[in-house]
């Protein structure tokens, strides 16, 4: 939302112009006469309307109030119109840069400063006497657009960061409720689906022991393979990996989900595309496995088809069941604890889409769901052809004032056989802009040419003789070059909290003293020229150091105001994780009694052969999973004020969420050889260094791969340049130094971090510190 109002501008302008025509003429006692005051009225409401009209619609406002001024200095005196074909001009360049895209920007100012210069020769030739005026106006608008273009890009980080502190302060209070709705689906899914599995097929094999008496064999092999199992995926859903990249692609788990039911003797006709990882993946895989088991427990045997389509816009997710085939039994009927369809319309919520279920005419049951696609944030793309439209239509109005060469004689036009000052000047000006906008992109290059460009412009006064003040072309070139400086010094002193290196400013010093030197001597002066050096340098000595110093107190406000978003952001990040990782161990520690127990004696009774009570032990587990999912809704937290457990590694899957939830998008993985249990010192202080790393700001992807070797924990952090910065290496340096690890940087952007894990202290029984007791829960 912007704050700023300036709809009192354009008054003030029209004042502002009257002040300086009529009103300066009326002071001089010269009475402008009544269709001069006519016109100027005219052309003034024009300019005010269109004014005031130019946030919605700039780049109309800017040709009309470029047209209107233009036609209205032709009858009118000199200065009728000045100021506001000049500051009226700049102003709604400055809006077209503020709202439109940087294209446009700089087409409206070249199309603008070439059409006031092929106006310029249809009137009034290649002469001389206008040339500086050119250069002058021609930068002008060029400082203008600059201006604009640089608050639109403020004003976008502005609102970026804004946004980011949003997400980051809803985040931390719905990081516990998202971690304790996601354990309660993981718990319905894996139970439900694994033990309802059992409990048909153990009893499909009691119902036909007379008839198949090696299904009693194969269902209790099934029992302790899917025991086991269960007992896998329910350790995952307490501890999930913080990386996906070692999981098979979601086309094969869907493929595995569906080939796993057949197993089952379920009919199922799948057509499944292949889909990127992330929230639609996940939320597509559960609605799957949701769909594929209520089949097997309400009907078993039923023709099923699966379908899930990837498009642009969204994805579909459609699991469609006939109806049961006539005699069959359903033997899970009746265990299902009714969240399934609540918990199938949260996922599809919280994936960004929408679900559906009901019965089909056919007498089956359908689940369709509409997902994000691939375009799940619209971008707005223009339209085709737009930029040629645009370039043709400032190609017209450039070339509209060579029309009058068609009618008017040539010799009425004064012809010159040498180039103008202001042609060569506005060459010059025109490249050291264009230099400055691709400074962020190349900028070497961009620094040569600025270092270079200076040195032309003694050489252009030469060539077109030019007659005005010797310093004045050398000083406007400085302008450029004192935007660089500053720029670049906000930016250095902003990302390292250090100034730049002086060899930019003072090379500029140089350049610029050289070809003002050389400006003064070639025109001749009586001054020496020692005395001129002086000067000259002196002069150029104090504009760039001024132009340092504004870049130094830019860059220090901006370090401020990001160094105190990020400490916010890094504190409420530490508090939902914190929240969220207490929320993880009290279901864990409900889990470890409940679920996991009555698997485990669900196994031994299949090892034992005894099948009839494998099938009493997967109801009681399915059983217990319902108790344990009420206790999870309705509960309370289980620590106190003040003794929330302390997140280790485990933890790192919340940590990277809620850094995604920030919009920063944080990998994390831990290679096999990291041991699942650490002691209880380096497994906190490996967690609060990832957790340090990602706060140290900034926005460009992070990665942290954990590895373990030699008895030795590294963490290897690239793309966190900020983490190098010497604030961030102590708060690291003072985390891992008293467990003896080291701490080295590999690049700009890389840490490396080493924790011995023989030489950690481990925590005696009744000296445990603080930390170390939240950590144990």
């Amino acid at each position: 939302m912007r704050t700023d109002d300036d709809r009192l501008l354009p008054v003030l302008l029209i004042v502002a112009q009257a002040v300086l025509w009529p009103g300066a003429a009326l002071v001089r006692g010269t009475v402008p006469n009544g269709s001069d005051l006519l016109v100027a009225a005219l052309v003034a409401g024009v300019v005010t309307a269109a004014l005031a009209l130019r946030r919605s619609r700039p780049v109309a406002a800017l040709v009309v109030v470029a047209a209107a001024c233009a036609l209205g200095a032709g009858p009118l005196p000199v200065g009728a119109t000045a100021l506001l074909g000049t500051a009226g001009v700049a102003l709604t360049l400055y809006t077209v840069a503020t709202e439109r895209d940087t294209f446009t920007a700089v087409l409206c100012v070249v199309a603008l400063a070439a059409w006031q210069f092929l106006q310029q020769i249809s009137l009034h030739g290649l002469g001389d006497h206008a040339g500086l005026d050119h250069v002058l106006t021609a930068l002008l608008y060029a400082t203008a657009c600059g201006a604009g273009l640089r608050v639109r890009r403020s004003r976008r980080a502005r609102w970026a960061a804004e946004q980011r502190l949003k997400r980051a302060e809803s985040e931390r209070h719905r990081l516990p409720a998202v971690e304790r709705r996601r354990m309660e689906r993981e718990l319905h899914d894996v139970s439900a689906h694994h033990l309802t599995a059992v409990v048909v097929t153990a009893g499909a094999a009691l119902g036909l022991r007379d008839q198949r008496p090696e299904l009693a064999g194969e269902a209790l092999e099934f029992a302790v393979e899917t025991g086991q199992e269960v007992t896998r995926a329910l350790g995952a859903v307490r501890a999930p990996a913080p990386s996906r990249e070692d999981l098979p692609s979601p086309e094969e788990r869907l493929l595995d989900l569906v080939a796993g039911f057949r197993r089952l003797d379920q009919r199922i006709d799948c057509a499944i595309d292949p889909l990127p990882d992330g929230a639609v993946a996940d939320a597509a895989y559960g609605i799957v496995r949701e769909g594929l088991t209520n089949v097997a427990r309400y009907a078993p045997g039923a023709h099923t088809r699966v379908r899930v389509r990837y498009g642009d816009t969204r994805t579909d997710v459609v699991v469609t069941s006939a109806a049961p085939p006539a005699g069959t039994t359903a033997h899970a009927a009746g265990l299902g604890g009714g969240r399934g369809q609540g918990f199938l319309r949260s996922r599809a919520r919280e994936a960004g889409g929408t679900l559906s279920s009901g019965p089909t005419e056919e007498g089956g049951w359908e689940i369709r769901a509409a997902l994000p696609g691939r375009t799940a944030a619209p971008v707005e793309a223009l339209p085709r052809g737009y930029r040629a439209a645009q370039l043709v239509a400032a190609a017209g109005l450039v070339l509209q004032p060579l029309l009058p060469a068609l009618v008017i004689r040539p010799d009425t036009a004064t012809a010159t056989q040498q180039a103008s000052a202001g042609t060569l000047f506005a060459l010059l000006a025109a490249a050291q802009a264009l230099t400055l906008l691709w400074l962020p992109r190349a900028p070497r290059t961009a620094l040569t040419l600025l270092l270079t460009l200076p040195l032309l412009w003694p050489l252009a006064m030469t060539t077109t003789h030019y007659t005005g003040p010797p310093l004045l072309p050398p000083a406007l070139s400085l302008i450029t070059t004192c935007a660089a400086v500053t720029t670049r010094t906000a930016r250095h002193s902003t990302e390292n909290g250090t100034r730049e290196s002086v060899v930019f400013p003072l090379a500029a010093v140089l350049v610029h003293s050289v070809a003002g030197v050389v400006a003064v001597l070639g025109r001749g002066t009586a001054v020496s020229g020692w005395l001129v050096g002086a000067g000259v340098s002196a002069g150029a000595a104090l504009v760039v150091a001024g132009a340092v110093w504004g870049g130094v107190v830019r860059g220090r406000r901006e370090r401020r105001v990001r160094g105190a978003r990020d400490e916010r952001v890094a504190v409420w990040t530490e508090e939902a994780v914190r929240d969220a990782w207490a929320e993880r161990r009290r279901i864990a520690a409900g889990l470890e009694t409940t679920v996991l127990s009555r698997t485990a004696d669900m196994v031994e009774e299949a090892r034992a052969g005894r099948l009839d009570a494998v099938a009493d032990r997967a109801r009681e587990a399915l059983a217990a999973m319902r108790a344990l999912l009420d206790t999870v809704r309705d509960g309370e937290r289980g620590t106190g004020p003040g003794r929330s457990p302390q997140p280790t590694l485990q933890a790192l899957d919340l940590l990277a969420h809620q850094s995604r939830a920030t919009g920063r998008d944080v990998r994390i993985r831990l290679t096999d050889r990291v041991p699942e249990r650490l002691p209880a010192a380096v497994d906190l202080a490996a967690y609060h260094a990832a957790e340090t790393i990602l706060a140290a700001g900034d926005d460009q992807p992070a990665m942290l791969e954990f590895d373990a070797d030699d008895g030795t924990l590294t963490l290897t952090a690239t793309g966190v340049p900020r983490a190098a910065l010497s604030a961030v290496r102590e708060r690291l340096t003072a985390r891992v130094a008293p467990l003896g690890g080291t701490l080295t940087t590999g690049g700009p952007d890389t840490v490396h971090l080493r924790l011995p894990l023989a030489a950690a202290p481990v925590p005696q029984q009744g000296d445990a510190t603080e930390d170390e007791e939240g950590s144990d829960g």
